[in-house]
């Protein structure tokens, strides 16, 4: 797809893989609106690269409603949703609750597919869109304390290859990204973005493989792509 003047809808977008991905699908020429739970925080995020914000829980079906509400009426059309927004929580298997399983999945399985549900009934109508997933190694390779995430994850995972059967007969691709490691401020109860490692991934290389994978012409699409990095040890 061309991303010049499409329009693309990231959640989780304040902070981390979703700030990166809209500032260079924004700097590609995109249309982007970001959504984040904090409104201050959203709205600043969104002012430094150009982005449309939208205070939203991808949690809450009310807000998911109000992200689609909003969207629509300020581009008329969606071209591309990202499902990004994403919590963590590593916990030993003898200390977990039910709580911790509702709160992560939530956010992580519930959100994302009420998102992509809302987005679906726009790409079909439309007969063309674009949904990718953001979700992680962890969900083919689980670890230690890794219970609730990694299920969620390997849950998304799931989702998306049954979206990309669903969805496929009205010219949407459906695409899973799995970051290994990125030095975001992702499972920091502060939102501080942690310091960049030399040997670790950030945000930016999963952004490059995002814009990369949408913009491969409509008559393909890439299924899944892990993303490691080279020598994290």
């Amino acid at each position: 797809m061309k991303l010049n003047n499409a329009n693309i809808l990231i959640t989780g977008g304040t902070l981390g893989i979703g700030h990166d991905t809209a500032k260079l699908l924004i700097e590609s020429g995109a249309n982007v609106a970001i959504t984040g739970r904090d409104e201050k925080r959203t709205h600043k995020a969104a002012r430094e690269i150009g982005a449309m914000p939208i205070t939203a829980d991808v949690a809450n079906p009310d807000d998911v409603r109000h992200t689609f509400q909003a969207f629509m009426e300020e581009y008329g059309k969606l071209d591309v949703l990202i499902n990004n927004a994403g919590i963590g929580l590593s916990r030993p298997l003898e200390e977990l609750t039910i709580e911790d399983f509702e709160r992560i999945y939530r956010v992580n399985v519930f959100g994302a597919a009420m998102m992509a549900a809302r987005a679906a009934k726009i790409f079909n109508k439309q007969n063309y869109g674009n949904i990718i997933n953001i979700g992680s190694t962890a969900a083919t390779n689980g670890y230690e304390g890794g219970s609730v995430y990694a299920s969620s994850k390997a849950a998304l995972r799931s989702m998306t290859q049954s979206w990309q059967k669903e969805l496929r007969k009205h010219n949407v691709r459906v695409m899973l990204i799995n970051p290994s490691e990125v030095t975001t401020a992702f499972g920091n109860p502060d939102r501080e973005e942690r310091d960049s490692q030399p040997n670790k991934l950030r945000g930016e290389e999963i952004a490059w493989a995002i814009k990369s994978a949408l913009e491969m012409d409509n008559r393909g699409f890439i299924p899944e792509l892990a993303v490691w990095a080279t020598n994290p040890f």
